[in-house]
């Protein structure tokens, strides 16, 4: 297609593309988003770290203003599977357009990703779970925040009319079942909402998620899913439960008690990642 009459957000996309390209032609297997707790999984051994590209050398590219967000894609191996890492993403609180808070996970499509590994830090909803669990997603709720398919329709991407039905991938699932039992690690299951955030949900808001079902909250990650969908990618996601939501405890919630829990259960967290990714590499070569 003609730049000149491509879509501008297209336009973006591949500006974007050649930015990468020109310093690297690594092809990753899989796309990795580190939420809160794994900010610094990219410089641990489990990483054969090839490449780092911060997001200001990118033409065009969104830059992370939340604090213990580097800012930066690794490019390496995990387990010997090749992977992107994004070490981290950005929020649409901050005040950057829908496109543009899904631009990076759009880019690692285009560099050739088949799977997009999700983890955040979320508010737990439903009352049964506690500080410190990871809940796997099993579906999410999108109401809260504005499609990134709104607007022309990028074809090369996708379809107008994205089916959702299964968005977070059944065997992916499976695998991320497999490796919390080899290493002995229970896991949760639910519903995942995303709110745009940046204020905490009020207990009011709370209780209206867990009459829709919801059973974790937070800022991001649900955008990020519908966008991969669209383009076909295969999808999984983990959320840790850093607290409670509001007015399902005493205590009033803060950006300091949600860091606090995402350390203390980090190892853990990152060996889960590293066990999967393994996983999730060797089925796609199976295939």
């Amino acid at each position: 297609m003609n730049s000149d009459r491509m879509n501008p957000i297209e336009k973006k996309l591949e500006d974007c593309v050649e930015s990468i390209r020109r310093v690297t032609d690594f092809k990753p297997l899989v796309a990795l988003v580190l939420g809160s707790g794994l900010g610094d999984y990219a410089d641990t051994d489990a990483v054969k770290v090839e490449c780092r590209i911060p997001y200001s050398q990118i033409e065009g590219f969104p830059v992370s203003t939340v604090a213990g967000h580097k800012g930066q894609f690794i490019f390496g191996y995990v387990e010997g599977v090749p992977a992107v890492i994004m070490q981290g993403r950005v929020h649409y609180y901050e005040g950057y357009a829908m496109n543009d808070v899904v631009l990076p996970t759009r880019l690692m499509g285009r560099l050739g990703a088949k799977v997009l590994f999700l983890t955040n830090a979320a508010g737990g909803v439903n009352e049964g779970f506690h500080p410190g669990d990871f809940m796997v997603i099993r579906d999410h709720i999108s109401v809260f925040v504005p499609s990134p398919l709104i607007g022309p329709n990028i074809d090369s991407l996708g379809p107008r009319f994205a089916d959702m039905s299964e968005v977070y991938d059944v065997p992916l699932r499976q695998i991320l079942y497999q490796a919390a039992d080899s290493l002995g690690l229970s896991l949760q299951e639910g519903v995942y909402t995303q709110l745009t955030g940046p204020a905490y949900e009020t207990p009011a808001e709370i209780r209206l998620l867990q009459k829709l079902g919801c059973d974790a909250v937070g800022m991001s990650t649900v955008c990020e899913a519908v966008a991969a969908n669209h383009m076909g990618l295969r999808i999984c996601g983990i959320s840790c439960i850093t607290n409670m939501a509001a007015g399902l405890g005493a205590a009033k919630l803060s950006h300091a008690e949600v860091q606090e829990t995402a350390d203390r259960v980090s190892r853990d967290f990152k060996r889960l990642v590293t066990e999967a990714i393994g996983r999730i590499g060797r089925s796609l070569t199976e295939e």
